[in-house]
């Protein structure tokens, strides 16, 4: 064995490699043993039986959606029979162009190029061995080609409504996802290659992390992203000093000490989402947003929510709005004296905020002067391919599953976030961890993605219903403790950040908001996604943004017409937001105002995980 090379390398140690395989099928056999365990469990009521058997339910449930969807597909061709045969022709004769690119190159042809290649940023492709070995390189082009005709298939067929396409095509996208010949060990030559470089370490260290991310579930695998003892709270990320000023059953409301002697007299608030925690924006000192925007002479405050169990089950969409937002604009003005401040809603944190703003405007009352959206939708009409998971079916399943605790788990959030690039964010992990045995590099975005919150049941099915389902809010239906939503009458000035390769609010969607206020909105567009987009220090010196103040209601157009900037937006929303701030004053040290510290931020309420 060891004098026979296979892609270039040998085993080294034939006794080594024998040992470690045989750990190999042990892991394998404890595997099997945990999943029995879990089923048994399950059917008899005993241990996790009732995660257990909820997960598999689910399961059975979201395949039996998946199976439907298909179904239609399926029969769109069969009512279509010269459509079928002539997606059939394309399919054959694909395969064919691919099998005679083989023969050229096994007989020797030097300058046969490949029928099909990966697009741009696939990274599951890069290895040298996809391209140089014939196997392989048939492998991947095969896979390759099927899968893109398999989503041409769904974009092609006939008499589906758009819900059902899109559905349809994003489960196409995950089968293909996970079928993937890099997801296996013995079609991908990385794998195998450092099996054979390792004496087969690497797989025996990857099927024992295997097991043991299993046997830390509930039933459904949880793949670990991160090494999650490599961070803690208040100890290496969230270090932005600064006292919780107020709290009630839903927020701590923190403010954060000045490093300017002088401060602008409006203070600054931020909302974040409920469904992750605020410190994305205080992950570390270097890409602290918070940090940065102290230093740059604001006096910020940050919501902090609550993690919520069941007893917080009733709370509604107005409760977050009265007990969050308005609470919080409550006791700004306690701790500092100031009867307005700016606003800053990143994501559904935004999405509240622009509730509250409209409401306020019903109600003619001004405690918010200006207001920033970070990556926001108020009219989800494109917005994107989380409505895959919002119809009344689907809704009502998941209003089902959290009456029993009050509650929806926020990694059943976290899994469909994932979803949405599933290569990046499982897949990658199930290669690297499990298949190449390395272990997950300690990154502090992915400790934080892995902390989500849980969320109230009340209010996650008023917001899946109210704006995904219905779209009421941009249409001026949406009803809010007693008061109908009319966004036309916000009339304050409005800084709108989008960012271009967002996969949760899609560029198309955020770059609408604007349209939905009656007041002037200036438009950001920054580089990269969601989270990066946003957490980009200028520092960094990374990413880039664009502007255009031509007020082109057109994407594409504006798009076109914008300016290119490099690096971070930070420095332009501060210019823009200190004209919103007032005249300099001595700088507020939390407690100077009405209100006492409670606690050290960054608080109690975020080190609650779920």
């Amino acid at each position: 064995m060891s004098g026979t090379p296979i892609l270039g390398s040998t085993v080294s140690n034939p006794e080594e490699f024998v040992s470690n395989m045989a750990k190999v099928m042990e892991h394998t056999s404890t595997i099997a043993n945990l999943l029995a365990r879990k089923a048994e469990a399950a059917g008899s009521g005993g241990g996790d039986a009732d995660s257990t058997m909820k997960t598999a339910e689910d399961t059975t449930a979201e395949f039996g959606r998946i199976a439907e969807t298909l179904g239609q597909v399926a029969k769109s061709y069969m009512d279509h029979p010269e459509q079928m045969v002539a997606a059939q022709q394309k399919l054959w004769q694909g395969h064919a162009a691919i099998w005679q690119n083989a023969w050229q190159r096994f007989l020797g042809a030097e300058d046969t190029k490949p029928v099909i290649t990966p697009e741009r940023g696939d990274r599951r492709f890069k290895s040298d061995e996809w391209q140089s070995n014939q196997a392989f390189d048939f492998l991947k082009q095969s896979y390759l080609f099927t899968t893109q005709w398999a989503e041409e298939a769904v974009a092609e067929a006939e008499g589906l409504d758009e819900h059902t396409r899109h559905k349809a095509k994003f489960y196409v996208e995950q089968i293909a996802n996970a079928v993937s010949p890099s997801n296996f060990a013995f079609t991908n030559p990385e794998v195998l290659k450092l099996a054979l470089e390792t004496n087969g370490a690497s797989l025996e260290r990857g099927f024992r992390q295997f097991a043991e991310d299993l046997s830390h579930s509930n039933g459904e695998l949880q793949i670990t992203q991160t090494d999650m003892s490599a961070f803690a709270v208040g100890e290496n990320m969230a270090l932005s000093p600064g006292k919780v000023m107020f709290q009630n059953d839903l927020i701590q409301l923190i403010q954060y000490a000045p490093s300017t002697e002088k401060v602008y007299a409006k203070p600054l608030l931020i909302v974040p989402p409920w469904i992750n925690k605020f410190y994305i924006l205080d992950l570390n000192p270097e890409k602290s947003f918070i940090r940065w925007a102290v230093a740059q002479g604001f006096t910020v405050f940050v919501i902090s929510w609550v993690n919520p169990d069941e007893t917080l089950a009733q709370k509604t969409f107005a409760d977050y709005m009265h007990d969050g937002i308005l609470a919080a604009c409550s006791a700004i003005e306690k701790a500092t004296g100031e009867p307005q401040v700016n606003a800053i809603g990143y994501c559904i944190g935004g999405t509240l905020l622009s509730a509250t703003l409209a409401y306020l405007a019903a109600k003619r009352k001004k405690p918010i002067g200006s207001a920033t959206f970070f990556t926001t939708q108020v009219d989800f009409t494109l917005a994107g391919d989380l409505k895959v998971f919002v119809d009344e079916e689907q809704i009502a399943a998941v209003e089902q599953r959290m009456a029993e605790k009050g509650y929806m788990e926020g990694g059943k959030m976290a899994k469909a976030f994932n979803m949405l690039r599933s290569n990046d964010l499982i897949w990658s992990y199930v290669v690297n961890n499990y298949l190449k045995g390395k272990e997950p590099f300690p990154f502090d975005l992915l400790y934080w993605n892995a902390d989500p919150t849980r969320m109230p049941a009340a209010t996650h099915s008023y917001y899946l219903r109210e704006c995904y389902l219905y779209n009421n809010m941009s249409q001026g239906r949406m009803v809010l403790d007693g008061e109908t939503i009319d966004l036309s009458m916000v009339k304050i000035p409005v800084y709108n950040l989008a960012t271009r390769e967002d996969h949760i609010a899609p560029l198309p969607s955020a770059f609408k908001l604007g349209q939905f206020f009656g007041g002037k909105t200036q438009l950001v567009v920054a580089g990269s996604g969601h989270i990066a987009g946003v957490v980009n220090p200028p520092s960094a010196n990374k990413y880039q943004y664009w502007l255009n103040d031509e007020g082109v209601d057109n994407l594409e157009e504006w798009l076109d017409r914008a300016e290119e900037h490099a690096g971070s937006w930070w420095p332009h929303w501060a210019k823009w937001t200190a004209k919103q701030s007032g005249k300099k004053v001595k700088a507020r040290q939390p407690g100077d105002g009405q209100l006492k510290p409670l606690e050290d931020a960054p608080g109690s309420y975020v080190r609650v995980r779920s």
